[in-house]
């Protein structure tokens, strides 16, 4: 019999019998190797354990221990639910089910909601298929072979699936009585799939368009072992705690209405003034590094928008409106403005840099599927800043960018991580301009000696960006600094300097914000720290409270006291039970309590009490602002 020779990943061969499998490699390495086996990787690409060896391949075998390992587990885990769903639910029709990256989900079209009760029974139904330890096995069918299986099984989307691919072979997957359209690969038996959770239902229309039918999409979670479950579970659970729109509601910060319109937030005092502070702090560090504060128009001639690509390769997410017969633009970013404040003179090669920085507000059309809270709005604010440079000063701007995300992501503790996104196929600019632009971002991001991915086809439609996204205590990552490269909008609309040799040259324009939107800022800080905020950010930084009312007047005056020195305080000084004040205070998570009684009074004091019940020694109003003064010093 003919033999085969496999090279492994430690660059040494072995030599098996022709037609050997994944498995066949695992079990002559050894048994233990063999009862790990989840699947393989054949030159590179992922297959089943299942799969036969070609003479002269490279061959990995994929365990609970390989990165690819949870993809697989959580892709098989989809199948077994669909399994579950049509043994339970025969009237169901079948979709899509592709693992995600907390988990996996599948699409059904059935006439009967599902209900949370029903999730309870689909579980219980994948356990007892788990159990069963049912074989997972591949098979390849002619294109009319599997759209004949799906007909004959009244799976119609299945058939619409093949007939759009339009390759000859498929290849399905087949477990117990169910089969399913799938590459793969896939676990070999339903008993490997050990740790698993329906999470919730949701709707979702087929293949994403808003004019196919409304389908009902169950998602879920697994993990390798029961441990990694449990410890994504605390955290789904911590998350629920530390949802923004819940605290934001118990917190009086900000609230939506239906009578508004949906994605534009509405902000109360205290979510207003932690905006204040936030944005004083953006101002004072933006000064700091030599930008220079601007403010734009909401609106702008629609012929703008035209020049600059935007109607083009922007318009589903704009507003529009018409003064005066002439079609205006909602702006939704604030570069247009910007170049305009160039252009008003004669620029030279000495004048560069410039640093246009704006909060400009900015509109934009999101789908209401997409709506979250403050994550997602169609109204909001960012800390927009454009540089107009000379090419050569280009890498010293982006890493002078660099540098202001770093200062700041420390301030606030946030570790985060970075990726340079690539021409997307939508987009405008000459090859060459992207290449400079893409090499540019590309050099900085090795200069600073820390990691980043490439997302390949993710830029914006005018340049190339490098996206950083920040980790909160859950370990979650939000989208908030961009900086782009842009070498096109020069170029459209005709920025120029005067270089050193007298002739007319085009700058380059840096686009970034640091924060990013204000209000995606925001709802991530509320979650990361559950609403008790550093006393630096904090909207109210203390709250006067009485134990009675002959300590009323004394009280007004520490209030007057506080407030002029520029603390951030309340009072409380309602005829109500100490206990229930501080209490109320601290649902409000309140830093500090200033309690007032008849000794205070005496004394000229306040005593101090933390928002987790720690009592200070009573000082004087004007210590408790110089002690706040200090505290607020650590975190700037």
């Amino acid at each position: 019999m003919s033999t085969i020779t496999i090279t492994l990943p430690d660059n040494s061969n072995r030599e098996l019998q022709a037609g050997a499998t994944v498995f066949d490699l695992a079990a002559s390495i050894g048994a233990g190797l063999a009862k790990a086996a989840l699947a393989g990787k054949i030159n590179g690409q992922l297959v089943d354990v299942s799969s036969q060896l070609p003479d002269g391949a490279r061959v990995e075998i994929i365990t609970e221990k390989s990165p690819e390992a949870l993809e697989i587990v959580r892709h098989s885990t989809s199948h077994l639910m669909a399994q579950a769903v049509k043994e339970l639910f025969p009237q169901a029709k079948v979709t899509i089910g592709p693992a995600i990256e907390t988990g996996f989900y599948y699409d059904f079209d059935m006439e009967k909601p599902f209900t949370p009760e029903d999730l309870e029974r689909i579980e219980a139904k994948m356990l007892q298929l788990a159990a069963a330890d049912q074989k997972i096995e591949r098979r390849e069918l002619s294109s009319a072979e599997a759209i004949s299986m799906f007909e004959a099984l009244g799976e119609p989307y299945k058939t619409e699936l093949i007939n759009d691919l339009g390759v000859e072979r498929v290849s399905v997957y087949s477990q117990g009585g169910f089969a399913d359209l799938c590459r793969g690969p896939h676990l070999p038996s339903t008993a490997r799939i050990k740790a698993f959770k329906l999470l919730s239902i949701a709707g979702a229309y087929w293949r994403g368009d808003e004019k196919n039918r409304m389908l009902q999409r169950i998602y879920g979670t697994a993990f390798i072992d029961k441990k990694e479950l449990e410890a994504y579970l605390h955290r789904l659970e911590e998350a629920k705690r530390r949802d923004h729109r819940k605290l934001g509601r118990e917190l009086d910060l900000f609230s939506f209405s239906d009578e508004v319109g949906a994605g534009f937030p509405i902000w109360h005092p205290k979510g207003a003034m932690l905006r204040t502070v936030l944005e004083d702090f953006e101002r004072k560090e933006h000064l700091k590094r030599d930008y220079d504060i601007v403010v734009g128009p909401q609106i702008l001639k629609s012929e703008l928008w035209q020049r600059s690509g935007h109607y083009e390769n922007y318009r589903e997410n704009m507003y529009f409106t018409e003064v005066d017969e002439q079609s205006y633009g909602i702006k939704p970013m604030n570069c247009l403005s910007h170049m305009m404040i160039y252009k008003s003179q004669l620029r030279s090669y000495r004048d560069l840099p410039l640093r246009y920085f704006e909060l400009g507000t900015v509109h934009r059309h999101e789908r209401a599927g997409v709506l979250h809270g403050l994550m997602r709005v169609r109204c909001f604010t960012q800390d927009d800043a454009h540089i107009l440079c000379t090419p050569e000063q280009l890498d010293t701007e982006i890493k002078g960018v660099l540098s202001f995300v770093s200062d700041v992501m420390n301030i606030f503790g946030f570790e985060y991580e970075m990726e340079l996104s690539t021409r997307p196929d939508k987009s405008i600019g000459s090859d060459a301009d992207w290449e400079q632009a893409t090499q540019a971002l590309l050099g900085a991001l090795k200069d600073s000696g820390r990691p980043y991915e490439i997302n390949e086809g993710d830029g914006a439609f005018y340049g190339p960006k490098i996206d950083i996204k920040l980790r909160d205590c859950l370990d979650r990552r939000w989208q908030c600094a961009t900086i782009q490269c842009d070498f096109t909008l020069p170029e459209r609309f005709d920025l120029t300097y005067v270089a050193s040799d007298g002739e007319r040259k085009r700058p380059v324009m840096v686009h970034r914000v640091i924060l990013g939107s204000i209000e995606r800022f925001i709802g991530v800080l509320i979650e990361h720290f559950a609403g008790s905020f550093p006393l630096w950010i904090s909207p109210v930084q203390a709250v006067i409270v009485t134990v009675t009312e002959n300590q009323v007047p004394f009280a007004k005056d520490v209030y007057r006291r506080l407030r002029d020195a520029g603390i951030r305080v309340q009072s409380d000084l309602r005829n109500e039970k100490l206990s229930f004040k501080i209490r109320e205070a601290q649902l409000q998570k309140t830093p500090y309590m200033l309690v007032i009684g008849d000794k205070e009074v005496e004394q000229g004091t306040v005593t101090a009490r933390y928002r987790d019940g720690k009592n200070l020694n009573p000082m004087k109003p004007e210590e408790f602002v110089d002690f706040v003064i200090q505290e607020c010093k650590q975190f700037k």
